[in-house]
């Protein structure tokens, strides 16, 4: 059994590693407000651009614009999104689990954050390129990430474009998830989208120089208004990708910061409790040893 000055010590050493995760966990809890604003403030952006290519693919053709074309040809180029900074619970560990079982072996690999670059290497793929990303996210910061992927899928180096991220849905929960970004198919952001599978009801009134394609008026054609939409669009889902990837961050990692203070809380109570009874118990035996002593000599 341990003595008191090593219960003391232990005690010590509970306290002052409980204020720093309570300083972490307030500094991630800033942090986590600013990021889940950004995050839920770019959806619905995302969501009308996802519309809007929606409608402008039902009446153009694959071949119309490189980027919808589904080659199906070459390996997988896969955007990994990750922390810089560990303290985030399984976060990352989810995620990379999730690469594991879902991407095939062969696929090479764009990093964003340490995590996923030193895991990767770790496992030996491949790593095309490497990004760092600041808080907070800025669109600027992201588009030559997602230049990089077009430019090397318009290539045909590589057959899709491949996003991992983690989806946030609220505080307490981020979802890991893997999103085909190129060729171009609908992506689902934090909750499904109310015009997925159904056409839009509402009509736009005719203009005088456009046609009408289900609600939406494309001037001077769909093709035209596609060359421009299409890389804009690209650019915005991966932008949304990475701020929800920032707000799952620091959601978990305040998350974690709370239960490993509130754990030292509980392990300061307990050790506390021992000091007392073994500091009790040393005061019983050192009154015992007075008291048979004064009996002695009597």
């Amino acid at each position: 059994m341990a003595n008191l000055r090593d219960i003391r010590r232990r005690i010590k050493s509970v306290k002052n590693t409980a204020q720093i995760t309570k300083a972490m966990q307030l500094v991630a809890a800033s942090k986590m407000k600013r990021a889940q604003d950004q995050a839920t403030a770019g959806r619905p952006s995302a969501d009308l651009l996802n519309r809007v290519l929606n409608h402008l693919k039902e009446h153009t053709t694959p071949e119309d614009h490189p980027l919808l074309n589904a080659k199906g040809t070459g390996k997988d180029l896969v955007i990994l999104v990750t922390t810089d900074k560990g303290l985030c619970g399984p976060l990352n560990t989810n995620l990379l689990r999730l690469i594991t079982t879902k991407v095939s072996k062969d696929a090479d690999f764009i990093t964003v954050g340490s995590k996923g670059r030193q895991a990767m290497a770790r496992t030996g793929r491949k790593i095309a390129a490497d990004f760092a990303v600041k808080d907070p996210v800025s669109f600027a910061e992201t588009k030559p990430i997602s230049d990089f992927a077009i430019e090397h899928f318009l290539s045909g180096q590589y057959g899709r474009v491949l996003v991992a991220f983690t989806n946030f849905v609220n505080t307490i929960r981020q979802d890991a998830h893997i999103e085909t970004l190129l060729p171009i198919t609908p992506i689902e952001l934090g909750a499904k989208k109310a015009y997925l599978g159904s056409a839009d009801s509402g009509v736009i009134a005719n203009s005088s120089s456009g046609v009408n394609y289900g609600g939406y008026i494309f001037e001077p054609s769909p093709e035209e208004v596609l060359n421009v939409v299409v890389p804009q669009y690209v650019g915005s889902e991966l932008y949304q990708m990475i701020l929800e990837s920032r707000a799952s961050e620091h959601s978990a990692r305040m998350v974690a910061m709370k239960a490993a203070t509130d754990n030292a809380k509980q392990m300061i109570k307990d050790l506390t409790l021992d000091y007392n009874k073994q500091r009790q118990a040393a005061i019983t035996s050192e009154l015992l040893e007075i008291t048979t002593a004064m009996r002695a000599l009597e």
